[in-house]
């Protein structure tokens, strides 16, 4: 029988109004037990993938600043594993977040606990929601378990501005993406963007369509800025639901803009693949960041 690790465990909290003391749970930090110099390392840090909740708590929550937030921690603790957590939220952050008291766990590995964790706490019955959520977080929240499945969701860049290559002002925000230098052959960038296909029917074909055609239309530009910024090539990729998961009767529209969308995106050099594909696409990743 395998020793489980003995651990600690604090749960992050998003508290719009300090005063009202509302708040909702968004994140877990685990910590090995105190070592011979009396520090407690950072073992795991997560938070959510699905802002629903806080958006109910505060329709007008920066989730963008919670994701870069994340990273950031990622980042402070990757350099100062021992670093004191309310030093770091403090010297960073706004007191928006705040922390729970720690608590005792025992861990069958660092994986195994963060991921109990979640689901006990952050993100409760998570499966079940999965099918519910709106088609781009559904496909976001795959990717990302796919690519953390292989340890290479911590050093994929996030909400990558696509202004960074276009022009200022450029609204877009591509999900991920990581650099793959290639032996004898050229660097690629690869970038991957959810795109759901669920919406689809009416005029235009729906907002399905129409992200489709907003990737489409930044392609060109995209693909110019990353051989002057990076250069290198990019390969980007449109991750979209397959059409078994959407079909139903009577969808001869639906699967009109279904396949009119595919091309469109196709037609300007971007590889479309299915959430299917996801497996297969984290496994490239992990041979291409040498994981």
């Amino acid at each position: 029988m395998n020793r489980r690790m003995e651990c600690e465990f604090s749960l992050l909290r998003y508290v719009p109004d300090p005063v009202r003391n509302e708040f909702v749970h968004i994140g877990v930090l685990l910590r090995a037990g105190i070592t011979a110099s009396g520090a407690r390392p950072v073992l795991g840090l997560r938070f959510t993938a699905d802002w629903r909740r806080v958006r109910c708590l505060d329709p007008e929550a920066d989730t963008e600043m919670l994701e870069a937030m994340e990273a950031e921690l990622r980042r402070r603790f990757a350099e100062e594993p021992e670093g004191n957590l309310m030093h770091v939220l403090e010297d960073s952050f706004s007191n928006c977040v705040q922390v729970s008291e720690s608590r005792a766990y025992l861990a069958e590995s660092v994986e195994a606990g963060m991921a109990e964790l979640m689901r006990l706490y952050v993100e409760p019955q998570r499966r079940e929601r999965v099918s519910r959520v709106s088609g781009r977080a559904a496909i976001q929240a795959a990717m990302r378990t796919e690519f953390e499945r292989v340890g290479a969701w911590e050093m994929m860049r996030k909400r990558i501005a696509a202004a960074e290559y276009t022009r200022p002002g450029d609204p877009l925000r591509l999900d991920a993406g990581y650099r793959a230098t290639g032996d004898g052959m050229r660097d690629r960038i690869r970038i991957f963007h959810a795109v759901s296909l669920e919406h689809l029917g009416g005029v235009g074909g729906g907002m399905g369509v129409e992200m489709a055609k907003v990737l489409a239309f930044s392609a060109a530009g995209l693909r110019a800025g990353v051989e002057r910024v990076e250069k290198a090539e990019l390969e980007l990729t449109a991750v979209i639901e397959p059409w078994s998961r959407l079909a139903a009767r009577d969808e001869g529209e639906r699967e009109g803009a279904y396949r009119f969308a595919v091309e469109t995106m196709e037609e300007h050099a971007i590889r479309v693949r299915t959430t299917m594909d996801l497996a297969a696409m984290a496994e490239t990743a992990r041979i291409d960041l040498r994981l």
